[in-house]
Formats: C-alpha cells, sequence, structure tokens
C-alpha cells in the first residue's frame, strides 16, 4: 500500500482477538528474522566471491612459493598448496551455511503465506503485510 487512507468501505469492522494478536506478532517476527537471513546470505556471498578470486589467483601461481594466508587479523607465510586447502575448506563452509539461509529463507517465506492468507482473509485491506 502507498500509506493512503483506507475508505469507510475498505475498513474491516474485525475485532482483533487475542489468536489474531499473536498471529500478527509471529508474522512481524518472522518478518524481522527473514530480514537478518537475508543480510547474513549477502554477506557470506559476498565473501564468498572473495574467496573464489582468491582460488583463481592460487591456480595461476607457479606452485613452488608461498603466499600469504590472512587468519583472523595475522597473516602467515603458507605454501601455497596449503593456502589452496584452505581456501577450498573455507569455500566449502561459507557454501553450506548459504544453504542453510536458503533453507531457512523458503521456509520463513511458506510461513508468512500462510499467515497471510489468514489475516488477509479475515481484516482484508484493513492491514499492511507487505513489504515497504
Amino acid at each position: 500500500m502507498s500509506g493512503a487512507m483506507l475508505t469507510r468501505e475498505q475498513e474491516s469492522d474485525a475485532e482483533v482477538r487475542a489468536v489474531d494478536q499473536q498471529m500478527i506478532n509471529t508474522f512481524g517476527r518472522l518478518n524481522a528474522r527473514l530480514s537478518e537471513v537475508r543480510g547474513e546470505k549477502d554477506g557470506i556471498v559476498k565473501h564468498l566471491e572473495v574467496m573464489d578470486d582468491a582460488s583463481t589467483e592460487l591456480m595461476m601461481a607457479t606452485g613452488t612459493s608461498k603466499v600469504l594466508l590472512q587468519l583472523g587479523d595475522c597473516f602467515m607465510e603458507v605454501p601455497e598448496d596449503e593456502a589452496t586447502e584452505h581456501t577450498e575448506e573455507e569455500t566449502e563452509k561459507l557454501q553450506a551455511r548459504v544453504d542453510s539461509l536458503s533453507v531457512e529463507e523458503s521456509n520463513i517465506l511458506k510461513e508468512q503465506a500462510k499467515l497471510k492468507v489468514v489475516l488477509y482473509g479475515r481484516f482484508g485491506k484493513s492491514i499492511n503485510l507487505e513489504d515497504s
């Protein structure tokens, strides 16, 4: 909705019962969690891109030199094969987390869809459950 006032005909006179309020609160909590999940997922995807770039650089290296590997706030000089192994392990962990967050996002959206059907059925246009 664009923030416009509803006409009297569009308003619902339905009383908000305790069960309705619980569903509205659940929807709000799911919406907040959905925002967190999407934010975390976006951050991990960006990190995955960095890891992919690092992996590509390691593949183009000569194979006999040592490279600097960042662990936390410090750098360690390690052989290329060890750095390659580390990037592969990190990439697998990050991809598993992205997959997990994608499943959670999907489950949240399904639950929200169920709540929307019930709440819009009861309150019509008097309730706004869409993203702004």
